[in-house]
């Protein structure tokens, strides 16, 4: 009888050890430098770093970034964070919504927002996924205000503004820092 238990036993405790990481993954913030109504940061888990250039000024629970990854400091991602003041109990992927971003009176960027909850995070996370991100990330650079509108719904839209002083700072400490990170 116990040469059938124990296979399920090691099976639950090694769930169990790989669960319990997985809840608890969060990374620190370290060497914040202020840009404005922007920021820039390294984000650190363990010896995982990911850099980042985000505004958090425009709404007291919303977060807009623009993140570098080592080995891909050329090619960064975009993400707005909204805290829902609660944890999340499992991960997982709530949505697909047409999206649109556009700077001040420029180009309107077209594309998809995947909405996003993570376990034990309160955050509920849009990752946007467009044909022009290098044009848009010019304009950010250049640009005085963010629109953003999201379709939750036929017709629900959901509008947000963030500002753009101090991006292109923001931007240019966090993608030094990324390609200084692979060299």
């Amino acid at each position: 009888m116990l040469q059938r238990l124990v296979p399920s036993i090691l099976l639950m405790l090694l769930g169990l050890a790989l669960a319990g990481p997985v809840s608890a993954l969060q990374f620190n913030t370290a060497e914040v430098e202020r840009h404005d109504a922007w920021q820039s940061m390294t984000l650190v888990l363990g010896e995982e770093r990911l850099y980042r250039a985000a505004e958090g000024d425009s709404y007291g629970d919303s977060l807009f970034s623009v993140n570098y990854t080592p080995g891909a400091c050329d090619a960064p991602w975009l993400e707005l964070r909204v805290d829902l003041g609660e944890r999340q109990p499992e991960s997982r992927t709530v949505n697909r919504v047409p999206a649109d971003l556009r700077v001040d009176h420029e180009t309107i960027h077209t594309g998809r927002g995947e909405f996003r909850v993570e376990r034990g995070d309160s955050g509920f996370y849009v990752h946007f996924d467009l044909d022009d991100r290098p044009l848009l990330l010019d304009e950010l650079r250049r640009g005085e205000t963010l629109r953003l509108r999201l379709m939750r719904g036929p017709d629900d839209p959901w509008f947000m503004v963030f500002a753009l002083a101090g991006a292109d700072a923001a931007m240019d400490r966090a993608q030094r820092a990324c390609r200084a990170a692979v060299r």
